[in-house]
């Protein structure tokens, strides 16, 4: 059998729920066996994540809390995030009976999955962003009273109007205060598929960042819905669902590119000296996360007795003989079997594609935010490798060195190494293939200070610097790179299987041989797998 012919033919004709049963119990066990061994590695406790996952209270998905908590635990995860849609029927009805299915979860799943609940929120005059909150007595009444107020689907605030963004940066406010009273513990924000529809301009995403840096701490870089780009019969569309073009709200700047993904990743994060790379050149945080946007999964049940698949305005439509919608009351009914695989939709479960991985100090709600927030997190798709640490330390040093997120600090003329440790792929992944690492890339940029423009999506000083071809097939792989610290500079790697590429966005002498930009209908997710570390800083001192 043809390798490449049987592989789609097994991931498209089982509609990929045919994976998923295959590996069910090889993939819960790995996850068992990795809950019950987290031992921390180089001072850090690495957890396997998602802080973008919907259910029944969503008007567009249709899982109980309880189901997609059971998902992520049998898939790996040790934490994820409730994320529903902020609408008019969800303040109305959902937010009680919500919390209440989460506290139930975290009872039941509190050795396997830490529960955060949070929002798909609808920024004013932005796209769809994550917020994440820490468990507490108040974080009901919070979100509560944060989507009545601030949710531009509930408040009328879509349009990308100045008015409208100066609603936002007051939402923003609202949370750093929250924080700082202790009427909750923590919250952090993250844009979520930022360049999907081209409207959340770089200005804005500075704005956002500058109002409350210790809330808004970075970005989703490579979206979920990756299982929109199966060929047919799948949806054959854009991974991510990234397949748009500008509308009147768009940010004129943007290039028709960006409205796609690059290896399953944003533009923004896959361009090498593009608008991720224009923040970090401004020296602040600013990380890259990667999550499922998990709704209906491919290959999964649908809702009884509609299918949401082959109808329009089905949150209108009733579910009983009672009348009941979801727009009378906020939840949809649980799912029942179809009968059928089902390979039109868009998500894969949590846990089997999309994985952001935190270096925490311990298995801990705060621990999880601590560590997002410090910038000690990676994103990986299809189980590429399984494991990443990057570190930078002084040239010679017998110390673990600087970690993501951090910022060495060494005397000007002396030089610092860059190392870099992956542990490889050992166990096939959710589709039933063993990933191999092809390549590793060090992307390094000169830390410039604040833009002078604000709408700048350019940092010219940004390019690969070093490139591994990887012959090693098992264990851990060590890269080792020395860099002279003269001038301030952020260092950053990737990696991916090597079976798609091109030269980056701003050419070849910028990034010779980075992600391609991927062509709708023809995005099989699988055959294109890569992994993104946050940054490290450099500074002389």
């Amino acid at each position: 059998m043809d390798l490449s012919t049987g592989r789609r033919g097994f991931l498209v004709g089982a509609g990929v729920v045919g994976a998923g049963a295959v590996l069910g119990n090889g993939s819960a066990a790995a996850g068992a066996s990795r809950r019950q061994g987290r031992e921390p590695r180089g001072g850090y406790v690495w957890l396997a994540g998602d802080h973008h996952v919907h259910s029944q209270y969503s008007n567009d998905a249709m899982y109980p809390v309880a189901t997609q908590v059971q998902r992520a635990a049998r898939y790996g995860l040790d934490w994820l995030v409730v994320t529903d849609h902020g609408n008019v029927p969800f303040a109305t009805y959902s937010i009680p009976p919500l919390v209440a299915d989460i506290v139930a979860a975290r009872r039941k799943y509190r050795d396997d999955v830490l529960v955060f609940t949070g929002l798909e929120w609808n920024i004013p005059a932005g796209e769809h962003t994550t917020l994440m909150l820490a468990p507490g007595a108040n974080e009901a009444s919070l979100l509560q009273e944060f989507v009545d107020r601030y949710d531009a689907r509930v408040n009328g605030t879509r349009n990308g109007t100045p008015e409208n963004e100066a609603i936002a940066l007051q939402a923003l406010g609202f949370l750093r205060d929250a924080v700082r009273s202790r009427r909750i513990a923590d919250a952090l924000v993250l844009p979520n598929h930022p360049s999907r529809l081209g409207i959340n301009s770089p200005a804005e995403t500075r704005n956002w960042r500058d109002a409350a840096p210790e809330i808004v701490i970075g970005m989703e870089g490579a979206p979920g819905h990756q299982a929109a780009g199966l060929p047919a019969p799948g949806m054959a569309r854009g991974r991510g669902l990234y397949d748009s073009a500008a509308g009147t709200w768009s940010f004129p700047g943007y290039p028709a590119e960006s409205y796609r993904t690059w290896g399953g990743f944003d533009w923004m994060t896959a361009t090498v000296g593009g608008l991720w790379d224009s923040l970090l050149a401004e020296g602040k945080p600013w990380w890259i996360t990667t999550t499922s946007d998990g709704h209906q999964g491919c290959g999964d049940w649908v809702k009884n007795p509609v299918d949401p698949l082959n109808q329009t305005g089905y949150d209108s439509i009733p579910y009983d003989s009672e009348g009941h919608t979801f727009n009378n009351t906020g939840r949809f009914p649980d799912p029942v079997n179809a009968g059928r695989p089902i390979t039109e939709y868009s998500s894969f479960p949590p846990g089997t594609y999309n994985k952001t991985w935190v270096g925490a100090t311990g298995y801990g709600y705060r621990q999880v935010m601590q560590a997002m927030r410090a910038g000690r997190m990676w994103a990986c798709l299809g189980d590429l490798v399984a494991g990443l640490d990057l570190r930078l330390r002084p040239r010679g040093s017998r110390q673990p060195g600087v970690p993501m997120g951090g910022t060495l600090k060494m005397p000007a003329g002396r030089a610092a190494e860059v190392v870099i440790r992956i542990d490889l792929a050992s166990q096939p992944n959710f589709a039933g293939l063993l990933p191999v690492l092809a390549r590793v890339d060090l992307i390094l940029g000169k830390i410039t200070g604040p833009a002078a423009d604000r709408s700048s999506f350019r940092a010219p000083d940004t390019r690969v610097v070093k490139s591994w071809d990887v012959d090693k097939r098992a264990g851990t792989l060590e890269l080792v790179h020395e860099i002279t610290v003269d001038e301030p500079f952020y260092v950053r790697v990737r990696g991916t299987d090597g079976k798609r590429g091109a030269p980056g966005y701003f050419g070849a002498g910028v990034d010779p041989a980075g992600p391609a930009l991927d062509v709708i209908g023809q995005a099989d997710p699988w055959e294109d797998l890569w992994f993104y570390s946050n940054p490290i800083f450099a500074k002389a001192r």
